[in-house]
């Protein structure tokens, strides 16, 4: 019986702590949704005036984010109304941290989507050499890629994500913030195509 009691108190402290952190979550949303919907510097997909906004944080060396990227790139096909803004949030360390800024970097060569693509969808892991392979390879100038990955707005960029998700409470990739929910995990284009759906039904309260 004292197993049970304790097996139930424990099972109540958990609760108490996943509805802590889903209410901090919630007004986390709330408190940031400009930063978290409409950051200037963010890399923005699909239709930049779309009714419904999806957000991801990701990382280039995360298999669920490269498992997740052709049904992104499907959705995005298939839903021409959809705004999707993707937040790099690099977690696996350095050569991580080497394709954010490369990515971000790219932006100013308005090549961001063309690298982004090209480094989700490759198979190994992304080490630095593969980063600069890809992005000779998608054309851009090696020389200014290499400025602008160490400049202030790139470490900026990253720096303000780092914060966002930190207040989200995101610690994995990916996770999706569709409105005012977030998702930590993989989903599949259905789940995300119905979660659109119903956001689109609803109304947009934050996005």
């Amino acid at each position: 019986a004292k197993i049970k009691a304790a097996m139930k108190q424990s099972k109540k402290l958990e609760e108490k702590q996943q509805a802590e952190e889903t209410a901090k979550r919630e007004d986390a949303l709330k408190a940031s949704a400009g930063d978290i919907f409409r950051m200037k510097d963010d890399h923005v997909a699909g239709n930049p005036e779309g009714d419904v906004t999806i957000v991801e944080f990701f990382d280039y060396n995360c298999g669920w984010c490269k498992k997740g990227l052709p049904e992104v790139l499907s959705l995005l096909e298939s839903d021409k109304e959809l705004r999707f803004v993707l937040k790099e949030f690099p977690i696996f360390g350095e050569d991580s941290d080497y394709a954010a800024k490369a990515a971000i970097a790219a932006g100013s060569q308005g090549k961001y989507w063309e690298l982004h693509v090209a480094m989700l969808s490759y198979e190994g892991k992304i080490t630095k050499p593969i980063v600069d392979e890809l992005a000779a390879a998608q054309g851009l100038d090696m020389e200014r890629l290499a400025k602008d990955m160490e400049s202030p707005g790139t470490a900026d960029l990253l720096s303000r994500n780092r914060e966002l998700a930190s207040a989200l409470a995101i610690n994995g990739t990916p996770a999706f913030v569709i409105d005012d929910k977030l998702v930590p995990g993989y989903l599949p284009k259905d789940d995300l195509a119905a979660s659109i759906s119903e956001t689109r039904e609803k109304g947009c309260s934050l996005c």
